[in-house]
């Protein structure tokens, strides 16, 4: 075909097309009994109000919140005083669960756990320190995932997973249990304080993935049948730690 006329027969058919969409719209605004819009929306206002920025609650509030929030949702929370008292948790509830398999990020403060040799009828593996393994496949057959979160915001109960090559998405999305660390210094009021360190850091900082995760995953159809644990893992525990 002539490239004229194919431009040609490409402005007919947008032509067209646009004239089916505004006879559609105007149908249900006739309906409706209401004028077209043609103009985009004003919007004089953009991002969070003032007021909404300076708002912050102390140490004890976070916790507070971020505890009642989280459990509304159908997370477990426990508040521990140190990673002396998480080790002794992890390593209870895996023998709580007869857990066969785990998997943790590769970070120095969970190898500190020393879950290898604490539960050593458990196969402890540790994301991505083995090139030939499939990393996804082990996983998902993992009865416990146990990652350190890197942010956490109490307003919304929201706890921010960042991916590296060290920290994959699958430790905490295909496990059948997650186990969240939640140290308090990382523990903020509103997501937008979150938020904001990845604009400060930039675009060349961002990381391979940001996953928020607000509780057990929760999934509903169209007759608002709910289903736990279809999208990520039925049972997580949030362990506040500071």
């Amino acid at each position: 075909m002539d490239t004229k006329i194919q431009e040609q027969w490409l402005k007919e058919m947008e032509e067209k097309s646009r004239a089916k969409q505004s006879q559609f719209i105007g149908n249900i605004s006739s309906k409706l009994r209401r004028p077209m819009v043609t103009e985009a929306p004003q919007h004089p206002f953009r991002g969070s109000p003032d007021f909404w920025n300076v708002y912050e609650w102390n140490e004890q509030e976070r916790i507070e919140r971020f505890t009642e929030n989280f459990q509304s949702v159908g997370g477990h929370v426990e508040r521990l005083s140190s990673m002396e008292d998480v080790q002794q948790f992890v390593t209870n509830k895996a023998i709580e669960l007869g857990a066969k398999y785990i998997i943790r990020q590769n970070e120095p403060e969970l190898a500190a756990l020393e879950l290898e040799q604490r539960l050593t009828e458990a196969k402890i593996s540790v994301w991505n320190t083995d090139a030939e393994e499939n990393w996804k496949a082990r996983s998902a057959e993992a009865d416990i995932g146990v990652v350190l979160v890197d942010h956490a915001a109490a307003y919304t109960s929201s706890m921010v997973v960042l991916s590296s090559k060290d920290k994959g998405r699958s430790v905490s999305l295909l496990p059948t249990v997650l186990i969240a660390i939640i140290p308090l210094d990382r523990l903020k009021t509103r997501l937008g304080e979150v938020m904001a360190t990845f604009d400060e850091g930039g675009r060349e900082s961002l990381p391979a993935g940001i996953h928020f995760i607000s509780g057990p995953s929760r999934s509903s159809d169209i007759e608002n049948d709910l289903t736990i644990g279809v999208h990520g893992p039925g049972i997580v525990y949030a362990l506040l730690v500071g």
